[in-house]
């Protein structure tokens, strides 16, 4: 549907004015739609964001300011995020042997088969989200959108 009939704004101011608001719409459809695939899982996006990280160290710890560096949302409290996800068993917390003002963070096997259990289902709605565009069109869009950030 396009964004004259999901927001009932028949005109826009220009043409940037619509592209703005299109990309922020459909930033919020997409989130719903990741945020309702992981609700069966008990996790939220920015803790499966942090379990992402986490997963890209390869075993490796990481800490607080790296996790909160590399979040997609970069206001999340990753303190907070990794604190429900240690609850969950899905990751360990441990004090920096070197520097005891430091946290390591590093993923749990639970916190990795939770990863492989949706690594698919994410997939797949990658996948139905971008059917109408190439794989190749695909990279054009994400490269459009890293020339925005410029």
């Amino acid at each position: 549907m396009k964004l004259e009939e999901e927001i009932k704004m028949p005109k826009f101011r220009s043409g940037y004015q619509k592209a703005a608001l299109n990309l922020m719409f459909t930033g919020e459809w997409l989130m719903a739609r990741v945020d309702n695939l992981l609700k069966p899982y008990d996790i939220s996006s920015q803790q499966y964001n942090v379990l992402r990280i986490l997963r890209g160290q390869q075993g490796n710890a990481i800490n607080l300011y790296t996790i909160q560096e590399r979040m997609l949302n970069r206001m999340s409290n990753a303190t907070r995020l990794v604190e429900k996800l240690r609850l969950k068993g899905l990751v360990t917390r441990e004090l920096c042997a070197e520097n005891r003002r430091k946290v390591e963070i590093t993923i749990t096997e639970k916190g990795l088969e939770l990863l492989e259990t949706l690594d698919p289902l994410m997939q797949q709605l990658e996948e139905d989200t971008f059917k109408a565009m190439t794989e190749q069109e695909a990279h054009q869009f994400s490269d459009t959108l890293d020339l925005i950030r410029e």
